[in-house]
């Protein structure tokens, strides 16, 4: 292949996912074209790409960006996939595809430059919330103590509104109210 041949894949590449902080390699070389296809089109509804990447270019262009712990998992037949909200994302819905899909190999996969290997990494990569789930967990731990501090301060306060309703009540009837001891 020509210098400039070249030039241009890893121009196409960088375009591609030059600018990704994480993603993952795959192998869908024992896959059928068909299952290819349709392992795509299901991807590609949760905005995640598969490019497969001749491997020597693809390290070139990650060598000093976020993806370059992939690197080593560049041998033989790869694709990357990226996209989605985040690798957590992805690992997500391959895991959910890897069932009807069992010949697609998975690599790994890289998250703020750390490297989850194999199927086993990538497994566990997919239980890891994603940013929003884990805001939300922050904020729960952080409003539950405010919580419980306002329904220590309401339970007395309601407890004494409810001895004044009593009271209220009994004064308009015009009952007599039993001096407290």
């Amino acid at each position: 292949m020509s210098k400039s041949v070249k030039e241009m894949i890893m121009r196409d590449y960088t375009s591609r996912f030059g600018s990704q902080k994480e993603a993952m390699v795959v192998s869908i070389r024992q896959m059928k074209a068909v299952d290819s296809t349709r392992l795509r089109s299901n991807l590609h509804k949760h905005k995640i790409r598969v490019t497969v990447v001749q491997n020597a270019l693809a390290r070139r262009v990650i060598t000093g960006t976020p993806l370059e712990p992939l690197g080593k998992l560049l041998t033989g037949p790869s694709a990357l996939a990226f996209g989605g909200e985040t690798v957590v994302d992805v690992a997500r819905e391959v895991m959910k595809l890897i069932e009807k899909f069992p010949q697609l190999e998975l690599k790994g996969a890289v998250l703020d430059g750390q490297l989850f290997e194999g199927k086993k990494g990538v497994e566990e990569l997919s239980k890891f919330p994603t940013r929003e789930e884990a805001i939300g967990q922050v904020v729960t731990l952080v409003i539950s103590p405010a919580r419980k501090l306002v329904g220590q301060i309401q339970g007395p306060g309601s407890n004494l509104a409810g001895i004044i309703k009593a009271v209220e009540l009994k004064l308009e009837k015009g009952e007599a109210i039993a001096k407290a001891g």
